[in-house]
């Protein structure tokens, strides 16, 4: 018997079977005693489940760095009837990870996207603002929002709308940058972070707090199959061409950077791989 065919039906049959486990109401997710005075981390989310698909960073950062890990939910979709919803689902979400969660109004910041930024600047500015006032409140030692080229067009319009905060900031502020990727992959992505499968499991297990979400399309089951890929990319983009494979199973891949004296910053020479045996701390010293 082809061994691999055995492989292929073990992982179709998981599938099938995931697709009948409950959504949501699972109890929180084990995490460390975070002090209120800990150094703050900003997940800017364009929408609601971003934090579960690629957060894998904010996980780790949360619990190997002892941040507080707070959620921006920068809109909450762009369905009227489900933007209460969405918010509650994302508080849902947000308390089983241990995120805290900060709104941008009442149904989320609107039209955030690059036609917005070109064609309505007083709009453009108002949201602005609004991004601007979360920064300057929290002072945060990092940030994480989705890179310029992450084609749905609120991913590119939140990075849009955190670089045009950042440009505000007084001269003396500075933050390390994790930008996300997920609907358009990155060219140059510059860290690969492994995942645990506890990790990836606790993502997964978020992402099912989304209920409305994943009972329209189970993409919360395909999570294992986009980290497994994102080692198969990031051996090579990150680690270097023909480089060896290092013994993830999971990944997620970023770009990392710092905001200083006004400006994008370098902050590391070629690509880095984040083992789970390497507290991720370590980057943002």
């Amino acid at each position: 018997m082809n061994p691999y065919q055995e492989y292929v039906n073990n992982i179709a049959n998981a599938v099938k079977q995931a697709k009948s486990y409950p959504l949501g109401g699972f109890p929180p997710a084990a995490r460390p005693q975070i002090s209120p005075t800990a150094p703050k981390a900003l997940f800017f989310a364009p929408h609601p489940d971003d934090e579960c698909i690629v957060g894998g960073v904010a996980v780790r950062i949360l619990r190997e760095a002892g941040m507080r890990l707070i959620n921006v939910a920068v809109t909450q979709g762009s369905k009227k009837d489900r933007q209460a919803a969405r918010y509650v689902e994302l508080r849902n979400a947000c308390d089983y990870l241990g995120f805290e969660l900060v709104p941008t109004g009442p149904t989320g910041l609107e039209k955030v996207n690059p036609k917005t930024r070109q064609q309505d600047p007083n709009h453009w500015a108002a949201s602005v603002n609004v991004i601007l006032g979360i920064l300057k409140e929290h002072q945060p030692k990092v940030i994480m929002f989705p890179h310029d080229q992450d084609w749905n067009s609120t991913h590119i319009g939140t990075h849009h709308l955190v670089m045009d905060a950042l440009r505000l900031m007084p001269a003396a502020f500075s933050c390390y940058t994790v930008e996300t990727e997920f609907w358009g992959q990155m060219d140059d992505p510059n860290l690969m972070v492994e995942l645990s499968a506890q990790d990836l499991a606790d993502m997964i297990t978020a992402t099912t707090f989304h209920v409305g979400e994943v009972e329209r399309n189970p993409y919360h089951l395909s999570l294992p199959a986009f980290a497994m890929d994102n080692v198969r990319r990031g051996t090579e983009l990150v680690g270097g061409q023909g480089g060896a494979a290092p013994e993830y199973a999971f990944a997620t891949l970023y770009r990392l950077r710092k905001w200083a004296n006004g400006a994008m910053q370098n902050v590391q020479q070629g690509g880095r791989q984040i083992p789970q045996s390497v507290n991720i701390g370590t980057l943002f010293p």
